[in-house]
């Protein structure tokens, strides 16, 4: 029997579209009041805000991530080739932003690993192309940790007039421009994306490539570390294998290491992972994390004052970290021009990782984000701060996970965490300059523990999934053995490449009957199945389109034992030598046999079904290549007196072949050909004649 379809209104898309197009033109009141309320949801959950019952719980957090966020801040900003006072400006800023436009409630965004060496790869590749050095250390000048200070202190000799830079500006001019010119073109990709609704770009963006992107890149952060916690001075690798290249350059001047900087790296080390091992033991025990890496920045930097270490063992300090703001400036546009193409892989993997870790923690404690507005968010996050001297940002895993624990309810946790930098960047600054940069070393390979931990679950990712196992390993050999940017992409086609071979080879099996039953499976794959007399059934485990026509093909004749093709040549090779005979006055065939037992030969022994039904259950659709495979199919087994019959097709299967003339002009022999279950087309077939 064929059930009845339902008919379906036809839509007029031009008038649905003029409809859409008239609305969103269209300008009220009210609808302006929504505009604004959307675009700034803090309009919409502060005037809501529990004071007393979220107040406590949202400073604690505040307190506790700000505290995290200034060692972080300064320490980061070694991996983005910056000044620290650059890293507190995009804390600063980027929580206030977020705040007015996020729609996650718990999300911690700032300064992140992975966005900080993205930033600072471009950075060093730019200030290599200008003619500056790398390695171009020059001692921190003694001062007031004045801004004009700073500046002068920092202004090189280097005489540029390259995209549109004045003379006077010097290598950490340079830098700081070629970042907050990424960071503004990052930031209006996310607001253009977020305009055109491309955040199913993310889609494509899978755990396994996430995952061995963020390890991969981690690897990259370690070893651009190590020279800073042996304090040996090497030049700074760029390009292609950098991490090869660093390591080869770091063993041949093992000999010049610092022991000074060798001694306190080891202790920090200590001390940085017992304490955090000792907080994830007891986490349950303690109302809010240890701050670890602030007490060993004080001891550090203390200890390095009044021990001077800088003076007396040559150990590589921080410098002068001015206080106050720098006067607001919009990046240069000449160097958006050099920097638009980095700028793409930088926004969607900031983009990325705010969306999922704000999913992740909005389906936790039951509400919803808007994943557009967060686009919007974590662009403006980018674009705004650009103008102030900061970098790009993102949301990060460890400090959201510190925030939720430690009793955050709302984005208010953010604004507190904003004041704490703001403290430090008004009047804190100065007493970091004596701080080592091995200290700040330390701290960045012990936060990268978690991301390193996943070597760890390799054998039991590869026991779940070999192929998404396999993705991992590539995306994460590529982005630490090439570069982060390549790495990604390599991940991200790689990732693509396997989806494309699994369809392109699937499973296919012949069924047989569960005895007793109505039911069919793989007769490879159970026991006890019986065979139907007569009849072979076949199910192919995936779309049926140009990719995989031929091995659904080769699949089909190899299983069912029989190429049709080749049967009908035989035939006619055989029918040609019976005329000949004839012609010939023999009346004996060439098989030596008589004329009235010639038929019997015209059907080979092998064919031994008069049915082959096709399961289409797994067949989610069929382009115009799958829907002239069914045909020739259907042409090929009705010349050798087989049926061929369909069952379990969706309704987009079933249009797919109505369209393409499957069924005749008429339809008029759908009934014997489509069936909704493999067990009527079974019965059918067994009353055929």
């Amino acid at each position: 029997f064929l059930m009845e379809r339902k008919t379906h209104v036809k839509i007029n898309r031009k008038e649905v579209m003029l409809a859409k197009l008239r609305k969103s033109c269209s300008c009220t009141p009210q609808k302006l009041k929504n505009f604004v309320m959307d675009f700034f949801p803090v309009l919409r959950w502060l005037p809501k805000y529990r004071c007393k019952e979220y107040i406590w719980g949202d400073v604690m957090s505040g307190l506790v991530i700000g505290i995290i966020l200034v060692p972080q801040a300064i320490a980061y900003s070694l991996l983005a080739g910056l000044k620290p006072i650059y890293s507190l400006y995009t804390s600063f800023f980027a929580n206030i932003i977020y705040f007015l436009m996020g729609t996650s409630r718990h999300v911690s965004v700032g300064i992140f690993s992975l966005i900080s060496l993205m930033v600072g790869q471009v950075v060093d590749r730019e200030l290599l192309l200008a003619g500056f050095d790398l390695n171009d250390d020059v001692p921190p000048a003694l001062g007031d940790g004045s801004l004009q200070n700073d500046n002068l202190s920092n202004t090189t000799a280097f005489n540029l007039t390259i995209a549109g830079i004045n003379a006077e500006c010097g290598k950490e001019c340079y830098a700081i421009g070629i970042a907050t010119a990424l960071t503004f073109v990052a930031g209006v990709y996310q607001v253009l994306m977020g305009i055109f609704r491309l955040g199913f770009v993310s889609m494509y963006l899978s755990e396994s490539v996430l995952d061995g992107f963020a390890t991969g890149a981690s690897l990259t952060i370690l070893t651009a570390q190590v020279k800073y916690l042996i304090g040996i001075k090497i030049p700074r690798s760029q390009g292609h294998g950098m991490l090869v290249i660093t390591w080869i350059n770091i063993f041949r001047n093992i000999s010049q290491a610092n022991v000074c900087d060798v001694i306190t790296s080891a202790i920090c080390i200590v001390v940085l992972v017992t304490a955090k091992e000792l907080g994830d033991r007891y986490k349950h025990k303690l109302k809010f994390p240890l701050p670890t890496e602030l007490v060993v920045i004080v001891v550090a930097t203390l200890v390095s004052h009044y021990g001077k270490l800088n003076e007396m063992y040559a150990s590589s300090v921080s410098g002068a970290i001015p206080t106050g703001f720098i006067p607001p400036k919009a990046p240069e546009f000449n160097l958006m021009l050099r920097v638009a193409v980095d700028a793409l892989p930088l926004a969607i993997v900031s983009f990325v990782f705010t969306v999922s870790l704000s999913e992740m923690f909005a389906k936790k404690y039951a509400y919803t984000i808007r994943a557009n507005q967060e686009m919007f968010a974590v662009g403006f996050c980018n674009i705004i701060p650009s103008f102030f001297h900061s970098f790009a940002t993102s949301a990060a895993l460890a400090k959201t996970l510190v925030k939720t624990s430690t009793g955050c309810q709302t984005q208010i946790s953010g604004v507190i965490s904003a004041m704490v930098v703001l403290l430090v960047l008004l009047f804190l600054a100065p007493l970091f300059y004596s701080l080592q940069k091995c200290v700040l070393a330390c701290i960045i390979i012990v936060s990268l523990r978690g991301a390193l931990r996943k070597f760890r679950d390799v054998p039991a990712r590869y026991h779940v999934n070999k192929v998404d196992t396999l993705v991992w390993v590539v995306t994460m050999s590529a982005s630490a053995l090439v570069s982060t940017e390549i790495g990604l992409l390599v991940g991200i086609v790689f990732s693509m490449l396997c989806i494309i071979v699994r369809t392109q080879r699937p499973r296919t099996a012949l069924l047989g009957q569960i005895q007793d039953t109505s039911f069919y499976e793989d007769d490879l794959e159970y026991e006890n199945l019986s065979t139907v007399p007569k009849v072979k059934i076949f199910r192919f485990e995936a779309p049926l389109y140009y990719a995989n026509r031929n091995y659904f093909l080769k699949s089909l004749y190899r299983l069912t034992n029989l190429d049709p093709n080749l049967e009908a040549a035989r035939r006619k090779k055989y029918e040609k030598k019976e005329k000949q005979h004839l012609k010939k006055g023999n009346h004996r065939t060439a098989n030596g046999l008589g004329i009235g037992e010639t038929t019997l030969q015209l059907v080979p022994k092998q064919i031994d079904f008069q049915a082959l039904v096709l399961d289409c259950s797994s067949i989610s659709f069929l382009d115009t290549t799958g829907v002239n495979t069914f045909k020739e199919i259907l042409k090929d087994y009705k010349n050798l007196n087989i049926s061929v019959l369909l069952a379990c097709c969706n309704p987009s299967v079933i249009d797919s072949l109505k369209r393409g003339g499957y069924f005749g002009r008429d339809y008029g022999c759908m009934q014997e050909m489509l069936f909704y279950s493999v067990h009527n087309a079974v019965l059918f077939a067994k009353d055929q004649k």
